[in-house]
């Protein structure tokens, strides 16, 4: 099953909560929330807040991507404020296992991040406790990039490591997915797409999931 994630980095701030309603209306299956410090990544975004806002506004899966320096000081705070599943770096400073320890202490799913640089290897100790592997298709940092092709390959690396080992984390992709990418990223394994602009850049946002989900169920 292909889950679309609408990242509300696109979206129109001034009208958060009607956005994240407008996009469930028009058939998103989680909405992508990111978190940046402007250190771990040259830009900065949202926080607590908006997460506590967002909750009170939709009941849509949360799927929180910290690309912050320091996950763990910050997880527990994003969980009490309503994020479903929340992503860290394994480029990050914090300690991975004590990352992934803490969010099921609190309860909450746990998804892996690694970036375009990083080979998907690196990641295989820890994909037997996450709920999810997401891997960045640009450089994190800022919305609108294209889409990286030679990142489908670490997806198709991680189907095939959690298809051997049976299994069962989600693969993300975050970067670029728009209906010429999508169906590259779900055809070599990826079950949740992230996209911005290639959603809340569109006047008709039902047309432009509709859109996006056909183009990657047709590369499955």
């Amino acid at each position: 099953m292909i889950r679309i994630a609408p990242s509300i980095l696109s979206c129109d701030f001034a009208r958060l909560g009607e956005e994240a309603a407008a996009v469930r209306e028009a058939g998103a299956d989680w909405l992508h929330v990111d978190v940046m410090d402007g250190h771990f990544v040259p830009n900065l975004s949202l926080g607590v807040p908006v997460v506590q806002s967002l909750r009170k506004a939709t009941d849509l899966f949360l799927d929180t991507h910290l690309m912050i320096t320091d996950p763990l000081n910050y997880v527990e705070p994003f969980v009490k404020a309503g994020a479903d599943l929340i992503t860290f770096h394994l480029e990050s400073d914090s300690d991975p296992e004590a990352v992934i320890e803490k969010l099921r202490e609190l309860g909450c799913k746990v998804g892996l991040a690694i970036n375009p640089d990083t080979p998907v290897e690196k990641a295989y100790p820890l994909l037997d406790r996450v709920d999810m592997l997401l891997v960045m298709a640009i450089y994190p940092g800022f919305g609108g990039q294209k889409f990286m092709p030679e990142t489908a390959d670490k997806v198709a690396q991680a189907a095939a490591y959690r298809q051997e080992k049976g299994l069962d984390f989600l693969i993300e992709v975050d970067g670029g997915i728009n209906p010429e990418t999508a169906g590259v990223a779900a055809g070599h394994g990826a079950e949740v797409l992230v996209a911005g602009s290639a959603v809340y850049g569109k006047s008709d946002y039902a047309a432009a999931i509709r859109s996006i989900r056909e183009a990657a169920a047709a590369g499955k």
